[in-house]
């Protein structure tokens, strides 16, 4: 049956990768690129969906470029090349939404910012001044902070600066959120975390079935005439919904015994201690690195602390690892699609590494004096590498290519 229906192995991981077969020659909307035949973006299957940490990767190489930068043209392009990848290659799950709330978001946190220097004023100083507020008098113990007073324009303008750049950070991290399955991620974690993944899926999936139970109770009121609203029917409808959901835990319970959820293999007590060791000191490495490489001052020491650091736990979690005694079912391929999204996000991120230093006028424009922001050439050019992904990572359903293909038999079989 595998050699009339599949194909070998082998070519199954070159289509996956490639987009190869029927559904990879063809190209955008009319069918046609200027990319080679390996590289066109394929409608998404199932087994060519991309890797979730390529997306998460892309996703924080924007961020660490919108970090190193306060220039709000910058920014505003940063902000458009992830809202465009997020058009183009977004489904249409429940968790593919929440982009739009990471720019409601971002608006708020400017609004926030701007306006908490009007009111408690910015230690930036200026001879523009906007309004003059009321100030209110504060005692001798409150030195230092004031409500009211003179309004300048230097401080409110690095305030929209300051709050524009966190901003931009919370949009970039919502894209990958809108991008990536939070199911498939936790899929490819590592054995040594895969109790915690389950239970973090575990805890995903409660919210909406209970959700959904509470639907189909006041469905069924409905239909046999009784009231769905009000605090008459709450109790109707909370015992039924309460019910199910102990019924589901208990089921899912032996399920999860049954399939041998927190049973580990025996490993020495050295082994122990060593995979301890590595993987707390990794992550502290790696919480150490990023914050270099997000802050001004650690941007020299910031990126060899991360690289250590993730060299750590990569090794701890590879040690830990083999305390999990499980299979992994169909595991997610990081192929030559993912590399290309991953390595976009990077890109972008190192050209404003280098760029803040080398510019830093440019990525940072003064607001004392007042001076419009310059548009530098270079960053502005390598932000528009972020735009990678929308050409080669696989086109979803519904989004410029109507349906997605079914699975070849082969597949479908091992399904």
């Amino acid at each position: 049956m595998r050699g009339r229906l599949g194909s070998p192995r082998g070519t199954e991981r070159l289509d996956a990768d490639t987009g190869g077969g029927r559904h990879g020659s063809e190209g955008g909307e009319g069918g046609r690129t200027l990319l080679p035949a390996g590289l066109r973006a394929p409608s998404a299957t199932r087994g060519n969906a991309l890797h979730a940490g390529a997306w998460w990767l892309w996703a924080l190489g924007l961020a660490t470029a919108a970090s190193r930068t306060t220039n709000p043209l910058l920014l505003g392009l940063i902000v458009a090349v992830a809202g465009y990848v997020v058009s183009a290659r977004r489904t249409d799950a429940p968790w593919a939404r929440a982009f739009g709330f990471f720019l409601a978001l971002g608006a708020v946190v400017v609004v926030l910012r701007v306006l908490f220097a009007v009111l408690l004023g910015s230690t930036v100083g200026g001879t523009h001044v906007l309004f003059t507020l009321p100030e209110v008098p504060l005692p001798e113990w409150m030195q230092g902070v004031r409500l009211g007073g003179r309004v300048l324009a230097e401080g409110v303008l690095f305030s929209f600066y300051d709050g524009l750049r966190l901003a931009t950070l919370l949009i970039c991290l919502g894209a990958a959120n809108a991008l990536a399955d939070p199911a498939r991620l936790l899929k490819s974690l590592p054995g040594a975390l895969y109790e915690a993944g389950v239970a973090v899926v575990v805890a995903m999936t409660f919210a909406p079935r209970l959700i959904g139970d509470v639907v189909r109770m006041r469905a069924a009121r409905r239909l046999r005439g009784r009231p769905d609203r009000g605090v008459r029917s709450v109790a109707g409808v909370a015992l039924p919904v309460l019910e199910g959901a102990l019924e589901r835990s208990v089921a899912l319970a032996a399920a999860m015994d049954a399939r041998g959820y927190g049973r580990s293999a025996r490993v020495p007590a050295r082994v122990r201690r060593t995979t301890a060791a590595l993987t707390l000191g990794g992550l502290l490495g790696v919480c150490a690195g990023s914050y270099g490489l997000l802050a001004a001052e650690g941007g020299v020491l910031g990126l060899p602390v991360l690289a250590v650091g993730a060299a750590a736990a990569a090794a701890g979690l590879r040690l830990g690892g083999r305390r999990a005694v499980r299979t992994r079912y169909r595991p997610d391929r990081w192929g030559l699609r993912a590399w290309l999204v991953a390595a976009s996000g990077a890109a972008v991120a190192a050209v404003y590494v280098v760029a803040a230093a080398a510019d830093p006028a440019g990525l940072s424009p003064p607001t004392v004096p007042l001076t419009a922001p310059s548009f530098p050439l270079v960053p502005a050019v390598a932000a528009l590498l972020g735009l990678v992904p929308a050409v080669v990572a696989p086109v979803p359903p519904g989004v410029g290519r109507g349906p997605a293909p079914a699975d070849p038999p082969a597949r479908a079989a091992e399904g």
